[in-house]
């Protein structure tokens, strides 16, 4: 009782007990922020984190898969050259903006790996060991890619070189590098997809294919200095918040105006260029040639058993065309199957020393010499025809993949060993350090092959040929090499009238090998203003002139019979392949000289010098560079 009269009095006592109190007193109004006081310092930087943040990961993997996809169809199969002018503009967006997204460098690696398995899946087909090779080729050449961007960041961002010159001048300068790179990979330059605007790649006689690739992405990077802001926002290739820096990419000012006009400008030259030197050209009728073509897969030609097959198939086109009375004959590589001996002038007791698993007889035996002597005899014609040659060195065996040359007068005349092997397929790379590698390659431990010496001349009435093995037209250093006359000692200074190429590709079962395979080797015609003639097992056999035009023969004898008599298919506009066919058609010879066969690589050297400038500051600026620009 005390206790509740105690309380009660206590708080009948309390004036703010008894008094009422207003409503806006019971639920007060939160505190507000006087006006013009800034924000904690906690609360300001997590809102500046926010705004300043790099842009998240998806747009760089659009733009970099956008261009995979792209660039992929700009090549064969589908070999839609227009879209070689577009496929880097998705790509050169990164280049372009002043802050990498998240995860950028992955993305762009990413889009780069797409493109080059599904470009390079045909290297399988060759053999189930073949598979390792595919990948880690295309592992390889995807590390160029986010190179490129890396490097053109550098050069655009932190040495302030406008966009267009930036990034030809180190995308030209990394392809440079693959050609030299792990013994080089000469294959899908980006000016390659512009094989058919034949004027375009006239430039290649000054600069190599090089200087189509260099056109090709500067004018792509034109085009992408164009784009708007608002396009790159909507790509999410820009944090929430623009900084004074990317609302300057929306200003299309008088730089970009006269960037594009010197870029239309050069683009216009070159194409000048291009009409006034095919208009230049005044081809002759060089040697009346016929390309046998057989189609055998490269498997059956290590199988002894069948090869009296080849040889029955090869003689039986090769009597096709002689009624036409071609002045030269070519055979594709490796097509002659029984392999020619060479002693070297060695005594029996030395033969016996260099190599006991010979019978010695073989080594004295002509009827390989004789069959080939007979060949040309009856069609009166010179031959070059590729087989294997075992010759005996001074300490072991050694073996080639060469070329024949055969005269109706002469016999066996001369050979060229194929100089530039491909490895794993005609050599093992650290064979003796890492001996595992082996199982990478189709063949044993004992396989492969010597380099040739060096280039060959075979000369046959007034003409000079240079031949080619494989995929040695594919590297343009090397072909440029194989023309000058320091090339072949001991022979006369006549220039080369033509490049004879020997090649099988039955390797690889009628896929985009084939195809790519020809238009990489039709830039060599254009680069030393050489015609090509090309036998190829399972095809595409073809001659180019000195254009880079694969030329429709003459004869064009389809031996399986389908009814197929041009070198392209009028329904499909492909090149017929993997089919026995005869090809016979006059050489067209070229009256042209070429800066490129005198000075060799100046212009992608020159690129490629720029790109290491770039590499070597960007590891010693590192920690800086990264801040500013990665």
């Amino acid at each position: 009782m005390s206790l509740t009269t105690s309380t009660f009095d206590k708080s009948s006592s309390d004036e703010s007990v008894l008094e009422p109190h207003p409503v806006s007193e019971q639920f007060p109004s939160p505190p507000k922020e006087p006006a013009n006081q800034p924000l904690g310092k906690d609360v300001q930087n997590i809102i500046n984190t926010a705004r300043t943040s790099p842009a998240a990961a998806r747009g760089a993997f659009f733009v970099s898969l956008l261009t995979a996809v792209l660039m992929w169809a700009s090549f064969t199969p589908v070999d839609f050259g227009p879209l070689g002018w577009v496929c880097l503009i998705p790509l050169l967006l990164l280049v372009r903006i002043p802050r990498k997204t998240r995860l950028m460098y992955t993305a762009i690696y990413t889009g780069g790996l797409l493109f080059t398995v599904t470009a390079f899946q045909w290297m399988r087909l060759g053999d189930p060991t073949m598979y390792v090779a595919w990948i880690a080729l295309a592992i390889y050449v995807a590390c160029y890619f986010p190179l490129f961007v890396l490097l053109s960041r550098i050069a655009v961002h932190k040495f302030q070189i406008p966009l267009p010159v930036a990034a030809p001048v180190v995308w030209v300068g990394l392809e440079y590098i693959r050609a030299y790179l792990l013994t080089g990979f000469s294959w899908y330059y980006i000016g390659h997809t512009q094989y058919r605007w034949i004027e375009l790649i006239q430039i290649s006689d000054l600069t190599g294919a090089y200087g189509v690739s260099f056109i090709v992405v500067m004018m792509a990077a034109c085009f992408a200095s164009l784009l708007p802001n608002s396009l790159l926002i909507r790509l999410k290739l820009f944090p929430m918040k623009l900084t004074e820096e990317d609302q300057k990419l929306e200003e299309i000012g008088g730089k970009q105006i006269l960037q594009t006009a010197v870029c239309l400008s050069l683009f216009f030259a070159v194409l000048g260029y291009g009409y006034v030197r095919r208009s230049q050209a005044e081809f002759q009728d060089g040697p009346r040639t016929a390309l046998i073509q057989a189609n055998f897969p490269s498997s059956v030609k290590h199988n002894p058993n069948e090869w009296q097959a080849i040889f029955l198939k090869h003689l039986e086109l090769m009597g096709a065309a002689v009624r036409d009375q071609p002045d030269l004959i070519v055979w594709p590589e490796t097509m002659f199957r029984w392999p020619l001996l060479e002693s070297n002038g060695k005594t029996v007791e030395e033969l016996d020393k260099v190599a006991p698993q010979i019978p010695l007889e073989k080594w004295k035996d002509p009827s390989v010499r004789k069959v080939l002597t007979n060949m040309s005899q009856e069609a009166n014609a010179a031959l070059v025809i590729g087989a294997d040659v075992i010759a005996a060195g001074d300490s072991k065996v050694e073996q080639y993949n060469s070329a024949v040359f055969v005269r109706p007068d002469y016999g066996v005349h001369g050979r060229y060993d194929k100089i530039h092997r491909v490895p794993f397929g005609e050599y093992m790379p650290l064979k003796d350090a890492l001996p595992f590698l082996q199982v990478f390659s189709p063949y044993g431990a004992s396989f492969g092959i010597e380099p040739g010496k060096h280039a060959a001349n075979f000369q046959y009435k007034d003409w000079n040929f240079a031949p080619l093995i494989c995929f040695e037209d594919t590297v343009p250093h090397l072909v440029r090499s194989m023309l000058k006359p320091a090339a072949t000692p001991n022979t006369a200074s006549k220039p080369v009238d033509c490049l004879v190429n020997l090649t099988n590709d039955g390797w690889f079962h009628g896929s985009s090998e084939l195809d790519q395979h020809l238009i990489t080797s039709a830039f060599r015609c254009v680069e030393n203003r050489t015609p090509m003639v090309r036998a190829v097992n399972t095809g595409v056999s073809a001659i180019i002139d000195g254009d880079g035009m694969i030329v429709e023969p003459d004869l064009f004898l389809d031996w399986d019979n389908q009814r197929r008599s041009t070198l392209v298919n009028p329904k499909t506009g492909r090149w017929n392949k993997s089919l026995n066919a005869v090809i016979v058609d006059s050489v067209p010879l070229d009256n042209r000289s070429s800066l490129y066969t005198r000075c060799g690589d100046w212009f992608a050297g020159a690129c490629c010098f720029c790109v290491l400038f770039l590499f070597f500051m960007t590891v010693l600026t590192w920690k800086r560079t990264s801040a500013e620009v990665s």
